[in-house]
């Protein structure tokens, strides 16, 4: 066990009771809430399903223990979305020469299966795409695909709003100009 999770669990030992049980309580609220979110935001990083899912864990542990650290000088989203985007930075810098090419597991929502397929061959072909995308723009448009504000984007990766609309604006040309060569 790192350092950094063991003195998460220091601090998390060290609540008193009805603390440890709030902060159960809303470490649990965070995944309802975000989960999905966080685990299309893992899938814009790592194509295998078994590095998706190391990678969610990371995920999850890092927000575990940094949630007895939360001070609510932003939204919780910010925080949590903050979180996710560091430990994916880091997951992809300790694995930058590996290459991972497989598909994206995407839940049958639709009752027509041939609508399902082509909902199914879209969502893998953009997911594909973006994760073709230099890191800064692979952030911003995966955040924004989440539908969080350019000023939310902005604290979540420490910029400016402003450069969060030029690296989307450049992001969005990228994926149009990808996925026309995917055609």
């Amino acid at each position: 066990m790192d350092v950094e999770a063991q003195t998460g669990l220091r601090l998390f030992w060290g609540q008193k009771e009805n603390n440890r049980k709030a902060l159960e309580r809303q470490y649990a609220e965070i995944w309802e809430q975000f989960g999905a979110g966080l685990s299309r935001l893992a899938a814009s990083y790592e194509a295998q399903p078994p590095a998706r899912e190391d990678l969610l864990q990371d995920i999850r542990m890092a927000i575990w223990l940094a949630l007895p650290k939360f001070r609510s000088e932003s939204s919780i989203r910010t925080f949590v979305f903050r979180i996710a985007h560091n430990r994916a930075l880091a997951h992809v810098w300790k694995r930058r020469d590996a290459e991972s090419i497989d598909e994206l597991e995407i839940a049958d929502t639709a009752g027509d299966p041939e609508q399902a397929t082509i909902a199914k061959l879209d969502s893998e072909r953009l997911q594909s795409a973006i994760r073709t995308l230099p890191d800064p723009m692979k952030q911003v448009i995966t955040l924004a695909l989440e539908d969080i504000p350019y000023r939310e984007i902005a604290e979540i990766l420490g910029t400016t709003e402003n450069n969060v609309a030029v690296r989307l604006n450049r992001a969005r040309g990228l994926l149009r100009q990808k996925l026309g060569e995917m055609q």
